[in-house]
């Protein structure tokens, strides 16, 4: 492939074939008659597309980039412009696929409960925004300007949801291998330490259980409220024993206390790390 691409003559994203879902041929499913050919330079998305799409390691027809950029809300602002959810559905499903398979090959000790427990770490939003974030996917976003109003560049959901659609593309522009093997380019970094992302989908309970296993008094949380009934935002404070303190905000108690707990959890687990570090030094 040249510095030119190839791209789709028609806004219409091609679905994929039967023989790629079932692993076959893993060429692009957008047939010669389909595409025409522009330089990378002239997407109609951003002037650094071209960075980004090296940055994806992949080349895509400009209308499966397009779409697979484009949240719902973008789409109805723009007169039902296509969205990108249809490609998050498949890209969802390749990826758990993915993960799941290098999860069991990977670990032929660990058991079918904790094996899952990983792979919700791994596929959750707060992972894959991390993914977003690392290739910088945030400005090339194509959001309505409600969206564009409330953060939605940073929004974990949205970044989440625009890599799973990606994946999508990937599958629908150059087949099942291709996908497979950019899902765990993209991936596989997390893997050195999955269990960080499973406190962030569920802090309190992560924390709880961290509390027990070192044989520490029970979480214990404090909430407090300021502002006007409309805009009140509340703070909590947690505390763990004699061993770590966390502090979170939100708009709901529930929110601030879920902030309060990821704070605690990453601080006592970065104390276990130390004393463990400090152990293998004296031995």
């Amino acid at each position: 492939m040249t510095e030119q691409q190839r791209v789709a003559d028609s806004s219409a994203v091609p679905e994929p074939s039967m023989s790629d879902a079932q692993g076959g041929d893993a060429s692009p499913t957008v047939s010669t008659d389909q595409v025409k050919v522009v330089k990378v330079k002239h997407l109609p998305i951003d002037e650094d597309m071209h960075g980004f799409l090296a940055r994806l390691g992949v080349e895509l027809p400009e209308a499966l980039i397009t779409q697979a950029l484009t949240h719902r809300s973008f789409s109805y602002e723009n007169g039902g412009e296509p969205h990108n959810e249809r490609l998050e559905f498949l890209g969802d499903s390749i990826l758990g696929q993915a993960v799941t398979v290098k999860l069991f090959r990977d670990h032929p000790d660990l058991s079918e409960g904790t094996l899952a427990k990983r792979r919700s770490s791994l596929v959750s939003s707060v992972a894959l925004a991390e993914v977003a974030r690392h290739i910088e996917l945030g400005q090339h976003l194509r959001l309505g300007r409600g969206e564009e109003l409330t953060g939605g560049r940073e929004k974990d959901s949205i970044l989440a949801d625009t890599v799973e659609a990606i994946i999508g593309a990937v599958f629908v522009g150059l087949g099942p291998v291709v996908a497979n093997d950019f899902v765990l380019g993209l991936v596989t970094p997390l893997f050195a330490d999955p269990d960080r992302f499973g406190a962030a989908m569920d802090p309190k309970t992560s924390l709880q259980e961290a509390a027990a296993d070192l044989g520490l008094t029970p979480p214990h949380y404090t909430v407090t409220g300021q502002g006007p009934d409309h805009d009140r935002i509340f703070t909590a404070v947690v505390s763990v024993g004699d061993r770590a303190t966390g502090t979170g905000t939100g708009s709901s108690k529930k929110q601030a206390e879920v902030a309060a707990a990821l704070n605690a959890w990453t601080v006592l687990n970065r104390q276990e790390e130390d004393a463990a570090a400090e152990t293998a030094e004296g031995a």
